[in-house]
């Protein structure tokens, strides 16, 4: 057959899965041989990891302290106490009090509310006697007084730089700065001790003094 021929003929085997004739053997390449492959040689041996050296010390917490000791149940803190405030109605009522106790042993308020243009000298003297001895009682029971400025009335005395006005009242025109000098016109009282009756609450205080009613 010729090599047309055969090239055909190969051409239509191959296509169809057919095995090729034994001539076509004669015209294919002898397969090329690969060479063997080289000797690697002795393999490279694998580098140990390098020392890291002991580890470090892991630090440790720092110590926080004792723990607060946390509060029992159900106990509760206590509040702080309120500034205390100065109450104007406790002021009041200790006045109201004071007067009560005046009129109620010494009837004071019925001694100033009442005329006196109707009155001799000697009935009006006699009672101021009775009001005078009932309302001492009161500050002997009640209030501890002291005078302001020690001496006797008319006798010269000095007035420091730096007093304090409620405590000493200047009478007539003062000249220049401090110390004057001068007379004493009243030595003014103070009150070194107040223990008035505890006053229950309640109670109106501005009665003063109540009705007195006589049953028939």
């Amino acid at each position: 057959m010729s090599r047309i021929g055969l090239a055909f003929s190969s051409f239509f085997r191959l296509l169809f899965g057919k095995p090729l004739r034994p001539e076509v053997a004669a015209f294919l390449p002898e397969p090329a041989r690969l060479p063997p492959p080289a000797d690697p040689g002795p393999k490279a041996a694998k580098p140990e990891p390098a020392d890291p050296g002991p580890k470090a010390a892991k630090p440790e917490p720092a110590d926080p302290g004792p723990k607060a000791a946390k509060p029992e149940p159900g106990a509760r803190p206590e509040p702080a106490p309120a500034p205390r405030k100065a109450d104007g109605n406790a002021h009041r009522d200790g006045a109201l009090a004071l007067l009560a106790l005046l009129q109620r042993d010494g009837r004071l308020i019925d001694f100033l509310r009442e005329p006196l243009d109707g009155f001799s000298d000697a009935d009006i003297g006699a009672a101021a006697r009775d009001v005078h001895r009932g309302c001492k009682k009161v500050l002997d029971q009640y209030v501890t007084l002291e005078p302001v400025m020690a001496g006797a009335d008319d006798a010269p005395v000095t007035v420091p730089k730096g007093f304090d006005p409620a405590e000493v009242r200047l009478i007539g025109e003062a000249k220049g700065e401090p110390p004057f000098r001068g007379a004493l016109r009243h030595h003014g009282w103070r009150a070194t001790k107040a223990q008035l009756p505890t006053l229950t609450d309640g109670v109106d205080r501005t009665i003063v003094a109540p009705a007195e009613v006589e049953l028939s």
